[in-house]
């Protein structure tokens, strides 16, 4: 299994410290790409995260999303085990994925990474195949993740199409306020070919109620109002990631979403199986939380210059 795989971790154990860690020589030509690759937008490294509450305590994130719910408490976060699927093969579990690498005929590889994997080798990365990637910017209104300057910017240099995600807390604050704080910490766009929409991470809640206590409707009004805000600040709807299972229990299978949002859909398996409600095709399929890449592995459905027209809005 890959160094960086993450399909054996329990939700709420903290990551293995040699995760975290690149060989010397690694970690020196990631630093060189950063200051000598193709000019991207400049995302300086936020401080190291901070220790874990003690029991009891409430992580700041936890306390200034609920401030925003009023009175209501809600448990500390832990941001850096949250990521794009982290919650998906506990509830949905995995399948074999025999076959899935030969559709990179017909469709391009590519991977999702998180503070978890730390500093990312994307010299080896692009060496391996992979042609685009998603970083996990933002969790809630307070969390950024530490190490997306690296991630984000040494994969654009490494000639790695990429894109921001953000993964949501639907019960912490409103989906304006949330789509606002990504925005203005990483999830931007622009036209150069080499930017993806940014994304929005919605799934099962790693700390309760599956649904993050909301009814349906409201789900969908906090989407659409994320997705919006979005727009409006990027001129892009974002990709939206999440699983059918997800999607048709907390939103009531709404389809008002596939005529605007490209679809991530994760599936642990050898076929992307029944899409949700409103989508005809998926654009992105995260098929395996382990494999060849750092972190998820993940095809878009399409030639390279289709990942570029998309890429291009």
């Amino acid at each position: 299994m890959h160094s960086t795989s993450r399909s054996a971790r329990p939700t709420g154990t903290a990551a293995p410290s040699k995760t975290r860690r690149l060989p010397v020589l690694a970690a020196l030509a990631a630093a060189v790409a950063l200051v000598t690759g193709v000019t991207a937008p400049a995302y300086a490294a936020a401080p190291a995260p901070a220790p874990a509450p003690a029991p009891g305590e409430q992580a700041p994130g936890g306390q200034a999303d609920s401030a925003e719910q009023g009175d209501r408490h809600l448990p500390a976060i832990h941001p850096e085990l949250d990521f794009a699927g982290s919650t998906v093969a506990a509830h949905e579990g995995r399948e074999s994925t025999a076959g899935v690498p030969a559709l990179a005929v017909t469709q391009t590889p590519g991977l999702d990474v998180s503070s978890y994997q730390g500093n990312v080798n994307w010299a080896s990365v692009k060496a391996n195949g992979a042609r685009f990637a998603y970083v996990k910017a933002t969790e809630g209104t307070t969390y950024t993740n530490p190490y997306f300057a690296q991630q984000y910017n040494g994969s654009y240099n490494a000639g790695l199409i990429r894109g921001a995600y953000h993964f949501a807390l639907p019960d912490r604050s409103s989906g304006s306020s949330q789509a606002t704080w990504f925005v203005n910490h990483g999830g931007g766009w622009s036209r150069d070919g080499k930017t993806l929409p940014p994304a929005l991470d919605i799934e099962y809640n790693p700390y309760g109620a599956t649904c993050y206590g909301l009814s349906q409707s409201a789900m969908v009004s906090w989407i659409r109002s994320f997705s919006d805000t979005v727009h409006s600040r990027t001129g892009r709807y974002p990709t939206i990631y999440t699983t059918t299972n997800w999607w048709s229990q907390c939103t009531g299978d709404n389809g008002g979403f596939g005529t605007t949002n490209p679809l991530w859909i994760a599936r642990y398996s050898s076929s992307v199986g029944t899409l949700p409600n409103g989508w005809s095709y998926q654009t992105f399929w995260q098929y395996a939380d382990a494999g060849t890449f750092p972190g998820d592995q993940n095809l878009f459905n399409g030639a390279y210059d289709r990942l570029q027209a998309l890429a291009n809005g």
